[in-house]
């Protein structure tokens, strides 16, 4: 019998979460459970909290109340880079490449430690990311924006994470560009656990298995891209689709 959303481990777990930046009441307490494999795709309007999720998670933003679990671990007063260390990766939006190195550089810095298997994994990388081998000693802001977008997730790669946090990579692409991004977000998610939060519903359904709704700070839906792209009514009422 194949697994379902509701059979596979869990990787992630948020019970009650708010999360405030400076007096803005942002997360009003966000529950959910993210099952292992797979991409599970955070949906909202701009403003309902879907970064504010991630930063959390990944320990960028304090939370004021509520549990953080990674792989049955309590995080919520875990730094980032202890965090990133228990195999967690975080592409924050706006395409964040170190741009005065050169595209090396940008991934050995990537990297916990420069081994052997690192960059046997930076190979692996190389292949899936074709074009970041051509501009291998380019300065990373030289890049086109789709290039930057694709250095910024495949530097992540090269760490043995388990679970990949990625924040509206499809932002301000052309559309064969995202086209290109969803093949390989495709990819990756057959080697990685992916949380994305991502506006195009195009884009999330060709790689989201699953999907959450948040909306002014709290979850208000939970279901299969599948189910979600049939909901019409719902569609239409939190995402004006």
């Amino acid at each position: 019998m194949p697994e379902t959303i509701e059979t596979r481990p869990l990787v992630l777990g948020l019970e009650n979460v708010h999360t405030h930046i400076d007096q803005h009441h942002i997360l009003q307490g966000v529950s959910l459970d993210v099952a292992a494999g797979g991409a599970t795709i955070l949906l909202g309007r701009n403003g309902a909290g879907k970064s504010t999720t991630l930063k959390s998670v990944m320990g960028l933003l304090p939370i004021s109340q509520g549990q953080i679990f990674f792989n049955g671990q309590s995080i919520e007063a875990s730094k980032p880079y202890e965090i990133a260390r228990m195999g967690m990766g975080f592409v924050p939006e706006d395409k964040a490449v170190l741009s005065t190195l050169t595209v090396a550089e940008n991934f050995r810095l990537s990297m916990f430690r420069e081994t052997e298997k690192s960059h046997e994994k930076l190979e692996g990388v190389l292949d899936l990311f074709p074009a970041l081998k051509k501009f291998w000693k380019r300065q990373a802001g030289l890049l086109s924006g789709g290039q930057k977008q694709m250095l910024a997730i495949a530097r992540v790669l090269v760490c043995d994470h388990t679970l990949l946090l990625i924040d509206e990579p499809s932002k301000g692409l052309a559309p064969i560009v995202v086209d290109q991004l969803a093949e390989s977000l495709i990819q990756i998610k057959d080697q990685t656990k992916v949380i994305l939060v991502e506006q195009n519903f195009r884009l999330a359904q060709k790689v989201g298995s699953d999907c959450f709704i948040l909306d002014d700070g709290r979850v208000v839906f939970h279901s299969s891209m599948d189910e979600l792209s049939r909901d019409k009514t719902m569609m239409k009422k939190y995402l004006g689709i």
